[in-house]
């Protein structure tokens, strides 16, 4: 039997920006995580038409 998973929008996001932030700093884990959130939820507060 086969499971298939739903990854909405929002998480695929949020696993580009954890990534990212992997790459490019030392942070791990938890904080890696924390920070992708609040690197997301701010670029949610700019105005489409500033993006």
């Amino acid at each position: 039997m086969t499971t298939s998973t739903c990854t909405s929008a929002y998480e695929r996001r949020l696993k580009m920006v954890e990534d990212v932030l992997t790459e490019r700093t030392e942070l791990g884990g938890k904080a890696t995580r924390d920070l992708a959130v609040r690197v997301l939820r701010a670029l949610d507060h700019i105005p489409e038409r500033v993006r």
